[in-house]
């Protein structure tokens, strides 16, 4: 199969350092990080990959891999994330409409002003019904991009894109790192200097380490070492990437209870939670959960090659569907 992958972003979306505490222009990054991903199945497998990215690119892609600076038209199907720039997806399949191509959209976060069309699928079954839709893909991991450690050191981590701390519940971590007195590190950053500043001065008012951006081996590292990685967010989540990272690690998960969180979030894997109590006596119940049984769980339910495994299935539906 010849595929046309477009996503606005600079590849790598996650390299092998982090900006620290400078800003990003994706703070997050993770969906361009799973649309990589994708590239390097796709090719895996023997498909033609032709991969334009908007913003260019700082590394060479695997070799099976074609990086085209425009959309092409000699490929059997399009597919391009829909994240924070939703117009660029919508070029994308103007593109590939004009040209009689089928194009398939990844919706990877909640928008209360989009309306999903029938070529959109979601990262989980949550943020499908959301939308009203039922086409699902859940993300993916590559293992190797991570470290696994059953031994834990005495911290907490929380990391999330900064410039929706609020909405991704850093004040509801630091909160808990204060009530039960653990040490919290903190990783993350925004789009500009202003949202850095603030976040450092709230982790420092609670005794939290705040870190900034973080990448490549430094992330893993803190991710296995991590006692549980907190994910306190507010928002309707798709599927959560750091989740999945963490579990892979052999980290578990203590999660506010709502959107994608639920699918991913199980006994084995961590603790859901949706008041006080229940956050506070998460923190106590970790000697529970097996680091052994969260990878193995990830390594069958989330590495990336299942992922590779589902979109083929949906190319071939979008297909049969033109």
């Amino acid at each position: 199969m010849r595929i046309l992958l477009a996503s606005p972003h600079r590849y790598p979306a996650s390299g092998k350092h982090g900006s620290g505490l400078h800003p990003k222009e994706y703070p997050s990054g993770s969906g361009y990080h799973l649309h990589d991903l994708l590239a390097k199945g796709l090719a895996e497998d023997g498909h033609d990959v032709f991969y334009y990215c908007g913003s260019g690119g700082d590394l060479p892609l695997p070799s099976a891999i074609n990086l085209v600076p425009a959309p092409i038209s000699e490929v059997d199907l399009c597919h391009s994330p829909i994240c924070h720039d939703e117009g660029f997806a919508k070029s994308i399949q103007s593109f590939a409409a004009e040209r009689g191509k089928p194009c398939l959209l990844s919706c990877h976060m909640w928008e209360a002003s989009r309306v999903a069309a029938p070529n959109w699928v979601f990262v989980s079954h949550s943020l499908a019904r959301a939308y009203g839709a039922k086409r699902v893909v859940l993300n993916g991991i590559d293992p190797n991009d991570l470290s696994f450690s059953e031994a834990k050191e005495d911290y907490f981590l929380f990391i999330g894109a900064m410039d929706r701390a609020t909405d991704k519940g850093l004040d509801q971590a630091l909160s808990l790192s204060r009530s039960k007195g653990f040490k919290l590190v903190v990783a993350g950053t925004g789009l500009n200097y202003e949202t850095i500043r603030h976040v450092a001065e709230l982790c420092r008012a609670a005794g939290a380490e705040y870190l900034g951006d973080v990448r490549g081996a430094r992330k893993a590292e803190l991710l296995a070492g991590a006692r549980a990685v907190l994910f306190p967010s507010r928002l309707n989540e798709g599927c959560p990437l750091i989740i999945l990272e963490a579990m892979v690690s052999g980290t578990p998960v203590i999660s506010s209870r709502g959107g994608g969180t639920v699918e991913i979030v199980t006994a084995e894997t961590g603790i859901l939670c949706g008041t006080e109590d229940e956050w506070g006596a998460a923190i106590d119940r970790l000697s529970a959960i097996s680091p052994k049984r969260c990878r193995e769980i990830a390594l069958e339910r989330y590495h990336y090659r299942r992922m590779v495994k589902d979109y083929l299935q949906e190319y071939c539906r979008e297909m049969g569907a033109s």
